[in-house]
């Protein structure tokens, strides 16, 4: 184990209260306010740290489950057939609703990030420091609070902007292009100021950095469909120089490659079941024996079938049944059919996990130590791919293609074999299938279906309804909340 696997473990639990009840403020319930904090540069550090912990929070997993893959065409629910059925359940059939489990804990969650970010915003700038350091942590501050807006806006469309810790009582949404100007407007002055990954010793391995802003602003421009500005953030990643791939496709988001060459942005965390530990994973981890976790977010058949014959990924992606990982052979979940079939007989699902929050271990506690990767370098070749194929540049676009896939047989020749497509609706669709198998249950598919179009004609069979579906509905706590200041998502 890396001998600092994250930064947040020095966050002190005083500040897990700075949260707020909905997404507005409420008074902190201690003796710090904010007129006597912070004050020094080590409260400067402390709030910044504060900032990451959100990441911690098992709510910020969109409310604590996988329901972005669940809602792709690449998982089911999961677990076993009644474990979560009504809560869980309603996102693989498109029937969740305002009041749907989940919702409001993820808003709440990201609205409390938010906050902690503008108190880092709003005080640090007036402690009396070193300047390159306050600096460095008002940009990490903004380039947290422009992630969690971003995962706002993918969610939810146009949200209430709150930049300061103390905002008006009844805030209204604010338009998409408004939230996304304040998200970009975060990312650049991340991008502008943050150091570049090599710069950090190993005490603050796991802090934004230059690449991450870069790279998160060329996934924000993408989801825009701003391809000038998403290509030319995603090459400033690549130009760096800082990132690689894996030589393994497994060590992208497995133990041996955490905070290595591929990892762009992550959330450290370590084998405990406490704060410390990432839930996450063992909300997804393998049902029964050996018992990692609860089982959800089961892999598709449609997304086995996704996989050309032979690409090393799909044993890197789903853990099969009978499978022997780390000498531990996968025997499942008693309570769970190892098949699960239609009224025709057709077979429409199979007992299988998430093999990408796999951790070596042999209790739950050991799987709370996965590190999710919230940006890895194969996505940003793929971004950059992506881009210049729309920007009329297919021949660039392959180099960055087929570097993805030639990591991806392992050497292998006689498999995923160079793409030399240049056809550029042919080149778009290869590109988004080539997305799908090497991203797969990392949490990319949905929002790759909704930003491309592709979601009525992919999702559609699976429940989906287009002018609906495309984002969540404001939960209805809040509306209730906010006495008529919010309104909600149309269609809901």
């Amino acid at each position: 184990m890396k001998n600092i696997k994250n930064i947040l473990s020095i966050v002190l639990l005083t500040f897990l209260l700075w949260g707020c009840e909905d997404f507005l403020s409420v008074n902190p319930q201690s003796e710090l306010t904010q007129e006597a904090y912070p004050t020094t540069a080590a409260d400067a550090l402390q709030s910044t740290n504060a900032v990451y912990a959100t990441l911690r929070d098992w709510h910020y997993h969109s409310g604590g489950f996988p329901i972005l893959d669940i809602m792709s065409d690449d998982a089911h629910k999961g677990s076993s057939p009644d474990d979560a059925a009504n809560t869980v359940g309603p996102y693989d059939d498109f029937t969740h609703s305002p009041t749907q489990d989940g919702l409001d804990r993820w808003w709440n969650v990201l609205y409390e990030g938010i906050r902690r970010a503008n108190i880092v915003v709003q005080e640090v700038p007036t402690i009396e420091m070193n300047e390159n350091l306050k600096n460095r942590y008002l940009a990490e501050a903004r380039f947290l609070r422009g992630l969690y807006y971003f995962d706002l806006v993918r969610a939810f469309g146009g949200v209430p902007l709150v930049t300061s810790p103390e905002p008006e009582l009844q805030v209204p949404r604010a338009s998409r292009d408004d939230t996304f100007a304040q998200i970009i407007a975060d990312l650049e002055f991340a991008a502008e100021t943050l150091p570049p990954k090599s710069e950090y010793g190993g005490d603050d391995l796991g802090r934004a950095t230059r690449g991450a802003a870069q790279a998160l602003l060329a996934r924000v421009y993408l989801f825009r469909g701003d391809f000038a500005q998403a290509e030319s953030y995603a090459m400033d990643v690549i130009d760096s120089g800082e990132y690689g791939l894996e030589p393994e496709f497994v060590d992208a988001n497995g133990q041996d490659g955490e905070h290595g060459i591929e990892s762009v942005f992550e959330i450290g965390a370590v084998a405990t079941g406490s704060v410390e530990g990432n839930q996450y994973a063992n909300t997804q981890g393998v049902r029964g024996t050996p018992n990692r976790g609860w089982g959800f977010n089961r892999p598709s058949i449609d997304l086995r079938e996704a996989f050309a014959e032979g690409d090393p990924r799909e044993s890197g992606t789903i853990i099969e049944l009978g499978d022997v990982i780390d000498g531990i052979e996968i025997l499942g979940d008693s309570s769970t059919p190892d098949e699960m079939t239609d009224e025709q007989g057709n077979v429409i699902q199979i007992e299988s996990y998430n093999r990408k929050v796999w951790i070596p271990g042999t209790s739950t506690n050991t799987q709370f130590g996965h590190n999710r990767r919230l940006i890895r370098y194969a996505d940003v070749l793929l971004m950059a791919a992506e881009a210049l194929n729309e920007n009329n540049q297919p021949v660039a676009a392959l180099i960055y293609l087929n570097q993805v896939r030639e990591r991806a047989r392992q050497g292998n020749a006689s498999i995923l074999p160079d793409i030399t497509e240049t056809n550029k609706d042919a080149l778009r669709d290869i590109i988004l299938h080539e997305r799908r198998v090497e991203l797969a249950l990392e949490g990319h598919r949905f929002w790759d279906l909704v930003r491309t179009g592709e979601a009525p004609d992919v999702l559609g069979p699976l429940g989906f309804t287009e002018g609906k579906h495309e984002v969540l509905p404001i939960p209805q706590s809040e509306i209730d909340l906010s006495q008529g200041t919010l309104t909600q998502n149309e269609e809901w």
